[in-house]
């Protein structure tokens, strides 16, 4: 049986699993003191250092917001591996994952937990070149988690290639008419749009792993 923990603790880890599972990445110590409203974040800290030794959390202390939560009782939640096809980029194309991923193939690759895939079969990575989705927090360098699709539903965040074009991109996606407007995330950059036909969906993202 875990060992139990305070409302405390208990309150910052069901705020833990809400951010989480609306945001895709954890939520840092200071996100956790307002969700919280815990008085400061030496509290927010002390608790979480509790949490880690009961074996309800992880952390990686030279991380930002590297905390893991785990399975009841100290588990440690199933890892998956993911493999990383490669960039998505202006002027390259989206790697097209095969029908059966076999990570072992791939000298790149990602560890994540079975959450952080929502289940999802035949998942892949790729790592990201620009800086058009930084407001999603989504930046250069980072790494996004795909589900394989070619087809998108009004918002959604998926991989796209532009064949006109010959370019690929990370944008929200939404239908007007018969164009599509390529939304980014980022205040200091426009929409644009495109014919439909001229947008080839390869894979909706299910999360992002920042590298920084």
């Amino acid at each position: 049986m875990a060992e139990p923990i305070s409302a405390k603790q208990q309150s910052i880890l069901d705020f833990m699993r809400e951010f989480i599972d609306e945001k895709d990445y954890p939520p840092s110590i200071r996100d956790i003191q307002r969700g919280c409203d815990i008085s400061s974040t030496s509290v927010v800290d002390y608790n979480l250092k509790r949490l880690e030794e009961k074996g309800f959390i992880r952390r990686d202390r030279e991380v930002s917001r590297a905390i893991e939560l785990l399975e009841a009782g100290g588990r440690r939640a199933r890892t998956v591996r993911v493999p990383v096809l490669g960039k998505i980029a202006a002027g390259l194309p989206i790697p097209t994952p095969p029908e059966t991923l076999t990570p072992d193939q791939y000298d790149d690759f990602v560890e994540v937990t079975d959450g952080q895939t929502r289940g999802k079969a035949n998942v892949f990575a790729l790592r990201v070149e620009g800086e058009s989705m930084v407001d999603a927090l989504i930046n250069d360098g980072d790494i996004v988690l795909l589900e394989p699709v070619n087809s998108f539903d009004d918002g959604e965040m998926v991989a796209v290639w532009l064949k006109d074009q010959d370019e690929t991109t990370l944008k929200k996606l939404y239908r007007e008419g018969e164009r599509v407007r390529l939304q980014p995330m980022n205040a200091q950059m426009d929409a644009f749009y495109t014919a439909a036909e001229n947008v080839e969906v390869h894979g909706r993202v299910l999360g992002a792993i920042r590298q920084w």
